[in-house]
């Protein structure tokens, strides 16, 4: 399988690491385009990938994966329309292009996978959403799919349901950041040592999702067992109600899946 990606910046690199890792195929069979010379020597020097310049060298990739930024999907589809190979797929990372979008920018019967991964893919564990056109066969989704989980998780979903998906997960690193330094904060006010703060809150928010998922319990019942009768963590509990915690959340992502349609 020959993979040839558009766009080289952190996601690309991410991909790049976990496909490599996994040995899903050989860095030979790995070409990356880009007009940044920073970005191709960056990459180059990192997963000794041969670069390009030029996005139209896709003729001979088995898969064309696009990293771009959505507001020049439109030029680099321009580019790549005339020399794509006739099984080549087209998986797409871009924010709020729907497949539609992109079949009318190339050419007929054109394979087509949409994904939204988030930037966990850096540490392997990203999740991803995934959808395609007609003219994707089970095998050819196979195949993307397991693109996808060299780094991380990846569920095929209904296209209807992608822009949730980033407000859910794709912008989610974000809020959880946020909230991480915001509980650092806490930490150093009460006299933690910065690095230390950090620690404690990132390792605290990871073990808290790695119960969500490996337990299966409902976050509501999870939280239940950490808030004791008249203890400190209800009490905790009762500010971030009354200061609209759970309404913030919620208003902050769905305005994500929001912009996502505009694009």
């Amino acid at each position: 399988m020959k993979i040839t990606f558009i766009g080289l910046g952190n996601m690309a690199s991410a991909m790049i690491k976990g496909i490599l890792a996994h040995d899903i195929v050989d860095k030979e069979d790995i070409v990356g385009a880009d007009p940044s010379c920073e970005a191709r020597e960056k990459i180059e020097k990192v997963f000794g990938i041969r670069t390009v310049e030029n996005n139209r060298m896709v003729y001979d990739a088995d898969v064309v994966i696009l990293a771009v930024k959505p507001q020049i999907a439109e030029v680099v589809l321009s580019e790549i329309k005339d020399n794509l190979s006739d099984q080549a797929i087209i998986l797409s990372i871009m924010a709020g292009k729907t497949l539609a979008w992109i079949e009318g920018k190339l050419t007929d019967s054109v394979k087509i996978v949409r994904a939204m991964p988030n930037t966990p893919a850096f540490v392997g564990e990203a999740i991803s959403g995934v959808c395609r056109n007609d003219f994707v066969t089970d095998a050819e989704m196979e195949k993307c799919l397991r693109l996808l989980h060299s780094f991380g998780k990846a569920e095929e979903i209904p296209e209807g349901l992608m822009d949730a998906v980033i407000g859910v997960s794709g912008s989610a690193p974000a809020y959880v950041f946020l909230f991480i330094e915001a509980l650092a904060d806490a930490g150093v006010l009460k006299g933690m040592h910065r690095g230390q703060a950090y620690r404690f809150a990132a390792q605290a928010v990871l073990g808290s999702a790695k119960m969500v998922l490996e337990t299966g319990k409902h976050p509501g019942e999870l939280k239940d067992m950490v808030c004791s009768p008249g203890g400190t963590t209800i009490e905790a509990v009762k500010v971030l109600e009354e200061k609209g915690f759970r309404d913030a959340v919620i208003a902050a992502a769905t305005k994500a899946a929001e912009k996502a349609k505009e694009l």
